[in-house]
């Protein structure tokens, strides 16, 4: 990997009109890595990702994407530029079809060849969606959307995906496929920001993770770390109650 980070998130502070979520935030990505970030409903890990995808404006703080500036940025600009977020909730197209929403999230491409390449990858990453091309997205499962959310992402070519919650509203199942397709992606060199409610999950397949408590990191190292760390065990895999603080 580059020495260069290719997110670095500092001392951001954001929110909804009088409400403060985010106060002071830092978090760094470096190229083709694949970082996690956990902690309670309600933490700010959503508000987190929509600032950094240009779906929220922070309040204070820089965030810079491959060096570039990106606070202040129109979110469909930040996509050009090679990040693309899956949100909670997916968020696809329910009345067209599966390509369609693939279509759709490659509308920054102009070279048809790559849109091509695109759809070819996406029914290899996930065959049934192959399988569904002409079906409209609202008739697919839950994990079969969460598959179009992450393709449609994919399609617009990025250095760095954002991903929210791909578990959430999954059978286990194609929760275990979803994964398995995010790592294949990080050995192919994609750089992955990791919110997942399955913590334990989401260390195992990061190489590190942050730890987000009311608006703030409160801890970071080596995921296979925190996954020994008594505190991260007692709070988030589901042993006991606890703070990091």
């Amino acid at each position: 990997m580059d020495d260069q980070p290719l997110l670095e998130v500092a001392e951001v502070h954001a929110g909804y009109g009088p409400i403060t979520v985010l106060k002071g935030i830092a978090l760094r990505v470096m190229p083709g890595e694949i970082v996690t970030l956990i902690g309670a409903n309600g933490a700010g890990k959503t508000t987190t990702l929509r600032c950094i995808s240009g779906l929220l404006a922070p309040t204070a703080g820089t965030i810079r994407f491959r060096g570039a500036a990106l606070r202040g940025r129109p979110a469909h600009t930040i996509v050009r530029d090679g990040l693309a977020h899956v949100p909670e909730g997916r968020r696809i197209f329910p009345r067209l079809s599966v390509l369609e929403n693939l279509r759709i999230g490659a509308y920054a491409q102009s070279d048809p060849a790559a849109i091509a390449a695109g759809l070819e990858r996406a029914f290899a990453l996930f065959p049934i969606l192959a399988e569904r091309r002409h079906q409209a997205g609202g008739t697919l499962s839950g994990g079969e959307q969460q598959m179009l959310a992450i393709t449609r992402a994919l399609m617009s070519r990025p250095t760095l995906l954002l991903m929210d919650e791909p578990s959430m509203g999954v059978a286990p199942l194609l929760v275990q496929r979803i994964f398995a397709a995010i790592r294949e992606l990080g050995r192919e060199g994609l750089a992955v920001l990791l919110v997942e409610q399955n913590a334990r999950m989401a260390l195992q397949l990061a190489a590190r993770g942050y730890v987000m408590e009311t608006g703030r990191i409160v801890a970071t190292a080596a995921s296979k770390d925190l996954l020994d760390d008594p505190k991260v065990r007692a709070a988030y895999l589901g042993e006991e109650t606890a703070s990091l603080r």
